[in-house]
């Protein structure tokens, strides 16, 4: 066997990762859940590392796998509430739990007799996960507008289109663009009337919703398995329940109901293959290290985690709220907000969110821009910035709220980027046959954009994503993506 220079790679290594965005220290309020505990990240490094060549796929050859997905799915039951007839997996994140909700869905509804294409009905503030569930698991996608204002739905129109068609219905715990907690009881009774089974989504706040209160100190609406047709519930671990990526559960009531999640078959010479979820052969370490920070932290942990994130998101609101020119959407719950321009202020006095990230940036902290939208009934969504509030966020206020009122300064009275420019650089016809991978690699130059990534500025960006028709924007960033990770 050929010798090799380990400090050699793994310096490359630490040189790649210099590049990387942080992900410790809370200057990426997205993507990333930082503790803020290093022992932790150590307990969930060393328990990766004993599980190293374990293969996920057969927890009857490794059993300590049966062992650890068992009392992780314990503990998430109990802390969402769940019954005896509540079972479940640990999925590889949350897309994956989603996916699979939509399959067993999909599934239970033909079982029961439904024939043709059968629909998902959510508000329009859905994870983009289920978008992909649609598209994969061929379902149609039935997007409910939510008020512009408050970017809540309205439970009346919500249930008006919860017909025998209708094999799902999905809401938020809570959403992941504006932080909005939608109406789990209220749309559960409409579905229970209706014969329709109910997800819920708190990928991103099952871990930490549990241990939130309201402003006012009070217990949050009920939106697990207390409320009685929630039939199916995700949760991601990587999220609030801080583990390495990529570990989900999804919790689903009732036996039958769940096994339909499932995939065996015998027919082929091999082995007899069950696989609770997409991935057949999978790696064991981000359930290791869930398993060992479940132990580590507790309910009380866990709890301890939450309320420094509770007070941080409500000092945060509290600085965009004296921020003049910008505004919270709506009324969040959870440790997410979204920041919109005040548009109750002249315009030289306002501040686009975007511009106000792109200022942020420049001083090391990230922020995520998220495009504006044009809903089935014609009213918009506003172009916001996205801010996820972690237990590190706490040490890091007083900084923070540096930043973001210099940057609100330097981007006040700066109006939004015109997309026009850009637009009148692509070529004559765009759009009207589908683009090939060269031509849409030009298209991306003619407007500033290469294959080393996005620009330094993403306000342009977005504000093209907005003007251009929606499949022609997606084709484009298709070709952006794939060619960053193409060979030289």
């Amino acid at each position: 066997m050929a010798s090799f220079d380990s400090s050699a790679i793994l310096g490359r290594l630490a040189a790649l990762r210099e590049a990387d965005a942080p992900t410790h220290g809370g200057r990426v309020l997205s993507y990333v859940y930082d503790s803020g505990l290093p022992e932790i990240d150590e307990l969930a490094a060393a328990a990766v590392r004993l599980v190293q060549p374990v293969n996920g796929l057969d927890p009857t050859t490794f059993t300590s796998v049966a062992v650890m997905e068992r009392e992780v799915l314990g503990f998430a039951r109990e802390l969402l509430h769940g019954g005896d007839d509540v079972v479940g997996t640990v999925t590889s994140g949350g897309t994956e739990s989603c996916l699979l909700a939509v399959k067993t869905a999909r599934d239970a509804w033909r079982a029961a007799g439904g024939r043709g294409v059968p629909r998902i009905v959510a508000p329009v503030t859905v994870h983009a996960a289920f978008h992909k569930a649609a598209e994969y698991f061929g379902l149609d996608l039935d997007l409910v507008p939510v008020d512009p204002a408050t970017a809540r739905v309205d439970v009346d129109l919500l249930a008006s289109r919860l017909d025998p068609d209708v094999a799902l219905v999905v809401v938020s715990a809570p959403s992941y663009p504006y932080g909005t907690l939608d109406p789990v009881e209220e749309v559960a009774a409409a579905c229970e009337e209706a014969g329709v089974a109910l997800h819920v989504d708190a990928c991103i706040g099952g871990w930490i919703l549990p241990f939130w209160r309201a402003a006012d100190g009070s217990a949050l609406p009920a939106w697990d398995f207390r409320v009685p047709g929630v039939v199916s519930v995700s949760a991601d671990l990587h999220k609030f329940g801080y583990a390495p990526k990529g570990a989900s559960v999804l919790l689903q009531r009732g036996r039958d109901r769940q096994r339909l999640q499932y995939f065996a078959t015998t027919a082929w010479p091999g082995y007899p293959v069950v696989n609770p979820t997409l991935l057949g052969s999978k790696s064991a370490g981000a359930l290791a290290a869930s398993w060992a920070i479940i132990q580590a932290l507790g309910a009380r942990g866990l709890a301890e985690l939450a309320d420094s994130c509770r007070r941080s998101t409500r000092t945060l609101a509290d600085i965009v709220a004296d921020i003049e020119g910008l505004r919270v959407l709506g009324d969040p719950t959870g440790p997410l907000i979204a920041v919109a321009a005040d548009d109750a202020v002249a315009a030289d006095r306002r501040v686009d969110p975007h511009h106000w990230a792109d200022r942020a940036r420049r001083r090391g902290w990230l922020l995520q821009l998220q495009p504006g939208l044009t809903q089935q009934d014609g009213t918009h969504l506003p172009h916001t910035t996205h801010l996820t509030i972690t237990p590190v966020t706490h040490d890091r206020l007083d900084e923070l709220e540096a930043a973001l009122r210099a940057s609100a300064e330097e981007a006040r009275g700066v109006p939004p980027v015109d997309p026009r420019a850009a637009l009148s650089a692509l070529p004559p016809g765009l759009g009207e046959r589908p683009l090939d991978s060269d031509t849409a690699a030009a298209v991306l130059a003619a407007v500033g954009i290469g294959g080393d990534g996005l620009p330094e500025d993403q306000a342009p960006l977005l504000a093209l994503i907005e003007a251009l028709p929606r499949d022609l924007v997606e084709r484009l960033l298709v070709e952006l993506l794939a060619r960053i990770v193409e060979p030289a």
